[in-house]
């Protein structure tokens, strides 16, 4: 009787266990695949970059599953509306055939990604309808409102062509921020009332929704940023109003507007009920765009220091947000070239290669420590060795902290769009001898780390000559042109205060930081363009002109 009794037991416990462990491999098969996505952002209106990063294969190594293909990329410029009407691109017409051409182009692409075994994305504007179209229907005033019923039905109809006739397409990222028409002759865009969740993004993504997610079993990654990305209300009306759905992803940067240092971490990250992708930027637009050492892929992951005076309840880290809510967390999403307009421009990808490596890694197994992985990128694809890889990360972290203090400071004491792109404008400085004072010893300090920068960068043992080459160039870059930031900061407020002597001071020690690094491309081969002086795109007040008024009226 005690044997049956036993015998029974240990079937029992041999059943349970079998039990726990399928439930456990189910769980496993259930959980989502994190989506690890990069995205070239071609300059609108230029030359579209020459990078390593377009190629899939080149991405699939470093990491990603899927490739996010630019605005002007996307089969919404490449359909032939033909369901719609033969009218519409007509067969023969200058408009027609550049469709086709796009098309073609597309498709070629999308080849070499499928061929990778690569999921494909496609960065859209919408609404964005073709001339001919909105001419036809007369809609110039409604088409960007997706509550009119005809637009509505166009829409349905373009998504429908979009992926009819490029099968290929695993799903689609849609903004609706900005409409960049710089390489779209034949086209159209407008949104109206793009921040408003009741009038705008609740219905558009209910439509889109319902197009890709449930009708094609695709997916649709709806982007935040300029439309909902700043207002927590907002974020949470959006959130409560579309039913969640397994294909439907929502996309925020990690920081709140544009990508810049001392912006406020993302308040929406970790909120409402929906799947949410992380945009990362590796090669910073208003921070050289990858031309000098700038480590962000620590401060996104474990926070940066700005950050560290957040509330305790708040989130303040990707790891945090992983940590505390890993059924939120769809993917990590990066740039690993571009965003903004013109230069600077790169010649070397070391840079952002390593926050673009780094970020992937991390993305598909955020168990692993940042410090983990990147010390992995030190040795696999540097190949530095012993002290030097302790050197390297001592270098990169300096990076961060020199960038934040010598554009901004870790409060925040300056508009962060007064140096963008290639372009440096006069300051735009907070007020108040307290924040005065702070920002000036930043600007100080921010000088002694690029300092210490470039001698490590000298003290490494550097696999080539090349790497070594571009490594202390780069560096070098940064210290020149932060010493060109720090000169203008102390200038501007010498004017400010009336200080003649220290304006006149400034003004030398500004043009000898010019000089400096005007020299740069004859000392280094492999250095990115520089910054010019005359730069006037998107700065209101150059500061080029400012000081050339101070010499005068000084």
């Amino acid at each position: 009787m005690n044997i049956v009794k036993s015998v029974k037991t240990m079937v029992a416990f041999i059943f349970v266990t079998l039990m726990f462990f399928v439930s456990k491999l189910n769980a496993q098969e259930k959980k989502e695949v994190p989506l690890i996505l990069d995205m070239v952002h071609h300059n609108p209106g230029e030359t579209p970059y020459d990078s390593k990063y377009n190629n899939p294969q080149v991405i699939k190594e470093m990491g990603y599953n899927g490739k996010v293909y630019f605005l002007f990329e996307s089969p919404a410029l490449a359909i032939n509306w033909e369901s719609v009407g033969t009218d519409i691109l007509p067969k023969g017409t200058e408009d027609r055939k550049w469709v086709d051409d796009k098309a073609a182009q597309i498709k070629k692409m999308h080849a070499a990604c499928k061929e990778e075994n690569m999921a494909i994305y496609a960065m859209s504007d919408l609404v964005l309808f073709p001339k001919r179209l909105i001419e036809k229907y007369n809609i110039q005033d409604t088409f960007g409102d997706p509550n009119n019923a005809l637009t509505e039905k166009l829409i349905r109809a373009q998504i429908n062509e979009m992926f009819d006739q490029f099968p290929d397409l695993d799903g689609l990222v849609v903004r609706i921020g900005e409409t960049y028409l710089h390489d779209a002759p034949y086209h159209l865009g407008a949104i109206k009332d793009k921040k408003n969740p009741e009038k705008t993004i609740i219905p558009l993504i209910n439509i889109l929704k319902q197009e890709i997610c449930e009708k094609r079993d695709k997916q649709l990654i709806f982007r935040t940023w300029g439309a909902f990305d700043t207002n927590l209300e907002n974020y949470m009306k959006v959130s409560n109003a579309i039913e969640p759905h397994k294909n439907l992803i929502i996309s925020i940067k990690h920081c709140e507007g544009d990508f810049h240092r001392s912006n406020a971490f993302s308040k929406v990250i970790g909120q409402g009920r929906h799947r949410q992708i992380i945009e990362v930027q590796s090669a910073r637009e208003y921070e050289g765009k990858g031309a000098y050492p700038n480590y962000i892929a620590n401060g996104v992951i474990d926070g940066f220091e700005e950050h560290n005076r957040m509330p305790e309840e708040r989130i303040n880290s990707i790891k945090e947000f992983v940590n505390t809510k890993p059924e939120l967390y769809a993917g990590i999403w990066t740039w690993s070239r571009g965003g903004g307009w013109d230069g600077p421009y790169i010649k070397d990808e070391l840079w952002c290669d390593l926050n673009s490596w780094v970020m992937a890694q991390w993305g598909q197994n955020t168990d692993q420590t940042e410090e983990f992985i990147f010390n992995r990128y030190a040795t696999e694809r540097l190949g530095l060795k012993g002290n030097d890889i302790a050197k390297f990360r001592r270098l990169c972290l300096l990076s961060a902290e020199a960038v934040v203090r010598g554009r901004n400071s870790t409060y925040r004491d300056m508009n962060p769009w007064w140096t963008r792109d290639q372009g440096i404008a006069w300051p735009m400085v907070v007020k108040g001898k307290t924040e005065q004072l702070r920002n000036l010893a930043q600007k100080d300090e921010s000088i002694a780390k690029w300092k210490t920068i470039v001698k490590i960068a000298k003290s490494i043992d550097w696999p080539n000559e090349e790497t070594k080459n571009h490594a202390i160039g780069s560096s070098e870059y940064g210290l020149r042109l932060y010493q060109i930031y720090r000169a203008l900061v102390y200038m501007k407020y010498a004017d400010d205060n009336g200080n003649t002597a220290d304006v006149k001071k400034w003004i030398k020690v500004y043009d000898k930081a010019w000089a400096d690094y005007n020299k740069l491309a004859k000392e280094y081969s492999t250095i990115a363009t520089l910054y010019t002086e005359d730069y006037k795109r998107h700065i209101a007040n150059n500061a080029g002109l400012k000081v050339n008024k101070l010499r005068k009226e000084k």
